[in-house]
C-alpha cells in the first residue's frame, strides 16, 4: 500500500501540501516518512508547468494530472436539480443526483485511492468528494483557503434550510453529500483556526499554518520556491523595484487582487483601489492566480507581480517589505512582509454589487467573530 496522496485544486492547496510533506520529512526522515503523491486538478485552475517543477524537487514520488469534471459536463444531471416543491421529493432527487454524479466522475479518476493509507483532499465540495464518499474511501479534508470558513461557511450556506437533516443524511447515512467535514467517509478536516469559526463541525482539526511556516529551514524554502516560481529572474526584478522605491523614501503598498464578480465590475473595483492608495505611496499589484483580468493592460505603468506566484512565496525573500498590503476578501494573516494588513471586506464590496451576493454568512444568520 502507498503512503499518502494529496488532491489539490489551487496553488495554495499545493503550497500547504508542500508544507505538510516537508514537516513530515524533517520529523521522521525521508525513509520512515515514506512516499507521497501529488494530484493536480485542472477543473478550476491552470497549473501550466507547475507539475513538472514540483516533480523536479523530488519531494513527491509522482505528480498526477486530474481532469476533474464539473456537474455541467454531464447534461443528464440537470433533471436532478429541478425543484419538486417539497423537501421529501427534493431530497429524493438529491440522493439520485449524488449516486449518479459519483458514477459519472469515476472514469476521470486518475488513481486508485484505495491503495493509499492517507488521502488528503482540499476542497472536498468538488466532484472528488462525491466520488470518495460514494465509493466508501476514507479521506482527510483540508480547508480550501486560509481561514475561508471564518468568512464563508459553504456547507451551511449551500445546504441552508433543514441543514441538520441534510448533515444527517450525509454524515450518518451517506445518501447525499455535504462538504467540509460532513461526509460519511471524511475522517477529519484541517483548518487553520477552530476558535475563529462561528459554528465549527465536530470533526475539525486545528493545524495552524503559521507553525508549519515557522519550522521551514532555508533549504525547505528553496525547494518551495523552485516549484512555485516559474520566473525567478522576473520575480527578483520586481523585488528590486520594491527596494528601489524604499530607497526613495516612498511607502510601498501591495494590492492583492481577488477573482471577484464580473470582469467589468472587477476592473472598476481595482481602478478605485489603486486610485485611492497611490495617494499614499508607490503601488505594486499582485494578481490572484485565478484572476483573468488583464492588469498589465489596465495599469501599464504599475509594477505587477507574476499572477501564478502565490503571495506566500514573498515571505521567503529577506529584505522585502511593504508598508501596507491591501485586498478585498483574501485572508492576510499569512503575510509577514508588511507593517499593515488591510482587508476591505463586505462593506467595501457593498458599493459594487448586491450585498446578498457576498454576505453569505449573514444571510444564514452566522455572525463572524471579530479578528483575534
Amino acid at each position: 500500500m502507498n503512503d499518502r496522496i494529496y488532491v489539490c485544486h489551487t496553488y495554495y492547496h499545493a503550497y500547504v501540501a508542500f508544507l505538510k510533506e516537508l514537516k513530515l520529512r524533517r520529523e521522521k526522515g525521508p525513509v520512515e516518512a515514506g512516499e507521497a503523491s501529488l494530484v493536480l486538478s485542472s477543473m478550476s485552475n491552470d497549473f501550466e508547468q507547475f507539475g513538472e517543477r514540483a516533480a523536479a524537487t523530488g519531494l513527491f514520488a509522482e505528480v498526477i494530472p486530474f481532469d476533474e469534471k464539473r456537474e455541467d459536463h454531464f447534461p443528464e444531471l440537470a433533471c436532478f436539480r429541478q425543484d419538486k416543491g417539497n423537501i421529501v421529493f427534493n431530497m429524493w432527487q438529491r440522493i439520485r443526483f449524488t449516486k449518479r454524479y459519483a458514477k459519472l466522475e469515476a472514469p476521470f479518476i486518475p488513481v486508485d485511492f484505495r491503495k493509499y493509507r492517507d488521502v488528503y483532499v482540499f476542497c472536498d465540495s468538488d466532484p472528488i468528494g462525491y466520488y470518495l464518499n460514494q465509493n466508501k474511501i476514507y479521506y482527510h479534508a483540508l480547508e480550501d483557503g486560509l481561514n475561508c470558513l471564518v468568512h464563508f461557511d459553504a456547507a451551511r450556506y449551500d445546504n441552508r434550510g433543514h441543514f441538520n437533516l441534510k448533515a444527517f443524511l450525509s454524515k450518518k447515512l451517506n445518501l447525499i453529500f455535504v462538504q467540509n467535514g460532513y461526509g460519511k467517509y471524511c475522517l477529519d478536516m484541517e483548518v487553520n483556526s477552530i476558535s475563529a469559526i462561528a459554528l465549527p463541525c465536530p470533526c475539525y482539526k486545528e493545524v495552524p499554518r503559521g507553525e508549519l511556516v515557522d519550522a521551514l529551514t532555508r533549504a525547505d524554502k528553496d525547494i518551495i520556491l523552485r516549484a512555485f516560481v516559474r520566473d525567478m529572474d522576473g520575480l527578483l526584478q520586481k523585488i528590486e523595484e520594491c527596494n528601489e522605491s524604499g530607497a526613495e523614501r516612498k511607502d510601498k503598498i501591495l494590492i492583492l487582487t481577488d477573482p471577484l464578480c464580473t470582469l467589468d465590475v472587477r476592473e472598476q473595483i481595482f481602478r478605485d483601489i489603486v486610485a485611492e492608495y497611490e495617494k499614499q505611496g508607490q503601488v505594486f499589484i499582485k494578481p490572484h492566480p485565478r484572476d483573468g483580468l488583464d492588469y498589465h493592460g489596465i495599469f501599464p505603468e504599475k509594477p505587477i507581480f507574476d499572477a501564478t506566484v502565490p503571495m506566500e512565496m514573498l515571505n521567503f525573500f529577506e529584505g522585502l517589505h511593504f508598508e501596507q498590503v491591501v485586498t478585498v476578501f483574501t485572508d492576510l494573516k499569512g503575510i509577514r512582509f508588511a507593517d499593515r494588513l488591510v482587508r476591505l471586506g463586505d462593506e467595501f464590496m457593498d458599493r459594487y454589487e448586491d450585498p446578498e451576493i457576498h454576505n453569505q454568512n449573514k444571510r444564514i444568520g452566522i455572525l463572524e467573530k471579530p479578528d483575534e
